[in-house]
């Protein structure tokens, strides 16, 4: 019987290693250049908007432009900031203050006016006021019944009408219950302040947690629990008061 001959060594096992380890390192490069790419991309279109909105306004000779032949991208932007650090250091004053007051007075006598100069304003206030913090915790309560908990963020201590109408002997809490994958939209709930289960986690990993519909969990340093932490919210969350954001 003739022995076999020997036959050349099959090639192609090692080829498809060659293409698997191709796509690891070329998927391992994308996920490190991918977010530095997009951050710089949005760092330079947000930055290339502000110069177009302030740089109109600003003489042709403070630009730089006809020194350098072009015009230098961020420097309206350095114009903003610096015409607005003006702004809140001259309302500090008595002048400001009187001129401040003058022009609100007249936008008052204004209808249409009025009404979208009081709701940015009071927007601003709550977003960029220094006196109380707002949107800057995350806490876990339960919705949309007891025992499924969901992720919210702590706005503010609920004020005003709401807060005397609600037949509670403690404070309400306004929190803002974001959706996935759209956390601009979502839910504005009242709740008791001993509802609330407040976390370690930054703002930031929890619009992560919620972009990804819990797939990208944040890392978390294992603590003592405190009483805060372990308390059990007392109240079912259908006594909760819901605005929705569409």
């Amino acid at each position: 019987m003739p022995k076999p001959k020997n036959l050349p060594p099959i090639a192609e096992p090692r080829k498809r290693r060659w293409f698997a380890g191709l796509r690891t390192n070329f998927l391992t490069g994308l996920v490190v250049v991918a977010p530095i790419g997009m951050t710089l991309w949005l760092i330079w279109t947000i930055t290339g908007q502000i110069d177009s909105w302030v740089l109109p306004f600003i003489p042709t000779t403070f630009t730089l432009k006809p020194y350098i032949g072009i015009d230098l991208r961020g420097l309206g932007v350095i114009i903003f900031l610096i015409f607005t650090f003006i702004v809140g250091w001259l309302t500090k004053g008595i002048m400001g203050k009187s001129l401040l007051k003058l022009g609100e007075d007249l936008v008052d006598r204004m209808p249409v006016v009025r009404s979208i100069y009081n709701g940015l304003k009071q927007l601003a206030e709550t977003i960029f006021a220094q006196s109380e913090t707002s949107f800057d915790k995350v806490c876990i309560i339960e919705y949309p019944r007891r025992g499924i908990y969901a992720i919210a963020f702590i706005s503010t201590t609920t004020k005003g009408e709401v807060n005397q109408k609600i037949p509670e002997n403690e404070q309400m809490i306004s929190v803002f219950l974001p959706t996935t994958p759209n956390p601009t939209s979502g839910f504005l709930l009242f709740l008791p302040q001993s509802d609330l289960i407040e976390l370690d986690m930054s703002v930031g990993d929890a619009m992560k947690l919620v972009d990804f519909g819990g797939a990208c969990l944040p890392e978390y340093e294992r603590r003592r629990p405190t009483a805060a932490a372990v308390r059990r919210p007392r109240a079912t969350p259908n006594r909760a008061l819901t605005v929705t954001f569409m």
